[in-house]
């Protein structure tokens, strides 16, 4: 059982959100949903074995990109997939693979690779990485790797 349950306040699109979340991801399901009134008050749900809570809560709170749900990517179909899937339907494009989605929840599409390039010991190499990564929206993966290779050792 997990401790620790991300909790995710919406106004009144909980369920809609869930299942489009589950629908991302392979092996992930709605666990749950709670009415109360008539109406759908929470929905537990299943994203990759890390468990979500979604609340209908009214309008008082928003998301902020104060936090955000980071998603490391195998290879460059993997990002642009959830790329074009997270930003249909009024999502928005942020910077260094960061988007909002439709419901203002913001995620970090980030290939596997873009740390082993951001963490090289070799300074040059990292900055060179570093620098191509702040000229993009969605991450990608030939852009950086050309930047990262042509950095002088």
């Amino acid at each position: 059982m997990q401790k620790i349950t991300t909790f995710l306040w919406f106004d009144d699109q909980a369920e809609e959100a869930a299942n489009f979340y589950v629908s991302l991801f392979k092996n992930s399901k709605v666990l749950s949903t709670h009415h109360k009134d008539g109406k759908v008050l929470t929905v537990s749900f299943e994203i990759l074995g890390q468990n979500f809570m979604a609340l209908n809560g009214g309008p008082m709170f928003k998301f902020t990109e104060a936090i955000s749900l980071y998603v490391e990517c195998e290879n460059q179909a993997e990002v642009d997939g959830l790329w074009n899937k997270l930003t249909s339907g009024g999502g928005s494009e942020i910077q260094c693979g960061w988007l909002k989605d439709k419901y203002g929840l913001t995620w970090q599409i980030i290939p596997k690779v873009l740390l082993q390039y951001l963490t090289d010991t070799n300074p040059k190499k990292s900055q060179a990485a570093f620098e191509a990564m702040m000229k993009m929206k969605k991450i990608n993966i030939l852009d950086l790797q050309k930047a990262y290779e042509e950095a002088v050792a």
